[in-house]
């Protein structure tokens, strides 16, 4: 990811896509290094490379595919672009991207692959089929701005941020612990034991992307988690909230979080 070489006056002439809730989660992460090693939204080979393999060309492991996905009208648009423009819903300038592939992806093949199935039962394949546009479009991206944030803005910590904290605590041994769900007793004696097991820090990293439909208001589930910091050691805790688009994706999903979670400086 590169910071923008592109000049205020280009950008001012460049076609603009909004990007929906979904899409400012995935590039909020492309853009702080929460995805690393992606440097933008995958083009058709490593799209391919990753459902085929879990790999990126490079051959670097990477199991989710990480897609911008837009309607017929917006690829036709766009087609004989260079450059695009993506900003949030109150028009905010997010990125630019540099257009490498606009293509028509066989959907079929993505859910057999990240999913195991076809059937729109499964959460992430009915979002794949139902509110995922036909045409994806990939490239590298030149970051202006991570997407705004008005709540717990305190709690939103990038990775740089968490591996700073990590190095500060002068312990780098850092489990972990991923929830969408509020915490609970259990999650307690499992965070705790664990800490003194490994002697290790402990990073509390629910999501409050996008979930599941019927999951609890990320709201309530914050509350939660500030209220067991008070029964943890203040030292070694950390408590970061990251804006993750769950995709439900079994065993690649796990392998994914904890490519994210290395990312943080986490080491178990």
């Amino acid at each position: 990811m590169l910071e923008t070489t592109t000049s205020k006056q280009e950008i001012l002439k460049l076609k603009s896509i909004t990007l929906s809730s979904r899409q400012l989660c995935d590039i909020e992460l492309i853009l702080d290094g929460s995805f690393a090693p992606l440097a933008g939204f995958l083009n058709k080979n490593n799209y391919l490379s990753v459902i085929k393999k879990m790999r990126l060309e490079s051959g670097q492991i990477w199991p989710m595919p990480i897609n911008l996905d837009i309607d017929k009208n917006t690829a036709e648009l766009i087609k004989d672009d260079q450059k695009i423009a993506l900003r949030d819903k109150e028009g905010f300038l997010i990125a630019v991207m540099t257009i490498e592939d606009i293509w028509l992806p066989d959907k079929n093949i993505e859910a057999e692959g990240v999913y195991g199935t076809i059937l729109e039962e499964h959460p992430g394949v009915y979002h794949l089929y139902n509110n995922t546009n036909d045409y994806y479009v990939g490239g590298h991206l030149e970051k202006i701005a991570l997407p705004p944030h008005h709540d717990y803005r305190n709690l939103r910590l990038t990775p740089a941020q968490i591996q700073k904290k990590i190095q500060e605590s002068n312990n780098l041994s850092t489990i972990a612990f991923q929830t969408r769900n509020p915490i609970h007793k259990a999650h307690l004696e499992l965070i705790t034991r664990s800490m003194k097991e490994h002697n290790a820090n402990i990073l509390i990293h629910p999501v409050v992307g996008m979930t599941k439909p019927g999951d609890i208001d990320y709201f309530t589930r914050v509350n939660c988690y500030k209220e067991l910091l008070k029964y943890l050691p203040n030292e070694s805790t950390m408590l970061s909230l990251i804006p993750l688009a769950m995709r439900m994706g079994g065993p690649r999903e796990a392998l994914w979080h904890a490519i994210i979670r290395k990312n943080y400086g986490c080491t178990q």
